[in-house]
């Protein structure tokens, strides 16, 4: 018998083997549908509820999610959410080792079985700075706990009736949310509502009483219906990007004395102008006055520390002293983005979810928001008027009729 030629069997040996290492690479670069379907032939969600679809795709691949014949995302799980009981023809399109397949499937929306509420149904946290409104709006009694007042604040703020709660100087702050996942429209999609007014003039020019509050957001995504681990973004209004608006500012109060003799300005209403001490990251200092208008504690009395500290992003002053005597003082409104900074009746108190920016000051992109947090954005005494202290007086979901 002819024996086989060494040289041929390695050869070939090698040929074989290199046959496996390319079949593998591409094994390796996708795996799409071999054994069970890409996609689904159809998925169902209620309005107002996040969809989550990761393909059975493994490897490396470029997907492109088209949604009614707009592209809607590039990533590779498609997070969709509606406020319309309809359906959605979906396309996949997965390209790998130079070829494109195309994947289709709908998705269906259906009207959800339980009533939603369009406006806030919780209160998780409340947080104000120092005020001239503490302890009165909401009312604190003697004893209350932290858990208490959240709970306060949750009276007022819950369901359409909503009432209005302080949220002291810079850096006090609510935490609420709602019922549902309030969706992303790319356009305007909730309001907050406050009490700022602007003047009737001739110029049209935007102030009267605006007190800026910073709003974040957050989605539910581990779905426990809790803002703890989920990540928090800053709504980047019209100031965010200005060099006189300060990131990182931080803020700390020291607790009064009440029983010390109070140091009287020169002004009538100037009833104690070293009261409650104050100091910045940024080397500055100072006090907040007491002024014969609000003669109760202006420091949270069921906070049993001597002082307390707050973090976030610092606007640029915004009242200003129109009379040049200081009789008169107005606050001007920001163009867009902030809290109680425009009348509840107009479209400048809408907010916009695409607005929305992660810690590095870069826009994402956020299938909607469960969770909201507000807080006083400026550090400003306007004269008699007192502190500028954001107020809230509810909130709901523009497209929840």
């Amino acid at each position: 018998m002819k024996k086989p030629n060494i040289l041929n069997f390695v050869l070939f040996s090698f040929l074989f083997l290199g046959i496996i290492a390319c079949k593998n690479d591409r094994d390796e670069d996708i795996n799409a549908g071999a054994s069970t379907e890409v996609l689904k032939d159809s998925y169902s969600i209620d309005r107002f509820k996040i969809l989550n679809i990761t393909p059975n795709i493994s490897g490396k691949a470029k997907l492109t999610w088209t949604i009614k014949d707009s592209a809607t995302s590039g990533n590779n799980t498609l997070e969709f959410i509606s406020p319309y009981a309809k359906t959605y023809p979906l396309t996949l399109k997965v390209e790998a080792n130079g070829t494109t397949t195309t994947y289709t499937s709908k998705i269906i929306v259906n009207r959800e079985s339980v009533s939603y509420s369009k406006y806030i149904s919780n209160v998780f946290d409340f947080r104000p700075a120092v005020g001239q409104f503490m302890n009165e709006i909401p009312e604190y009694s003697a004893g209350n706990t932290l858990e208490q007042m959240i709970q306060k604040a949750k009276q007022s703020l819950v369901g359409s009736n909503s009432t209005m709660i302080s949220l002291g100087g810079f850096g006090g702050y609510v935490v609420f949310g709602f019922d549902h996942t309030i969706p992303n429209m790319n356009g305007k999609d909730f309001k907050i509502l406050g009490n700022a007014f602007w003047a009737d003039n001739a110029s049209q020019e935007r102030y009267g009483s605006c007190e800026p509050g910073i709003i974040m957001v957050a989605y539910d995504k581990n779905k426990n219906g809790k803002p703890d681990d989920d990540e928090w973004y800053e709504i980047a209004g019209s100031e965010y990007f200005k060099n006189t608006t300060v990131k990182n500012y931080n803020i700390t109060y020291f607790k009064p004395d009440e029983n010390k003799p109070p140091v009287p300005g020169t002004e009538f209403w100037q009833t104690d102008i070293e009261y409650i001490k104050w100091q910045d990251n940024l080397g500055n200092s100072g006090y907040k006055t007491k002024n014969t208008f609000h003669v109760q504690s202006y420091y949270p009395l069921w906070f049993s520390n001597a002082s307390y500290s707050f973090t976030g992003t610092k606007l640029a002053d915004n009242f200003y002293d129109q009379s040049g005597t200081g009789n008169y003082w107005v606050g001007k409104s920001y163009e867009f983005g902030y809290a109680d900074n425009a009348p509840n009746n107009d479209e400048a108190s809408n907010i916009d979810i695409s607005w929305a920016v992660d810690k590095n000051g870069n826009y994402v992109k956020l299938p909607g928001i469960d969770f909201v947090k507000v807080y006083t954005g400026i550090n400003q005494e306007a004269g008699w008027l007192g502190e500028v202290s954001t107020e809230v007086a509810g909130a709901y979901d523009l497209y929840l009729k």
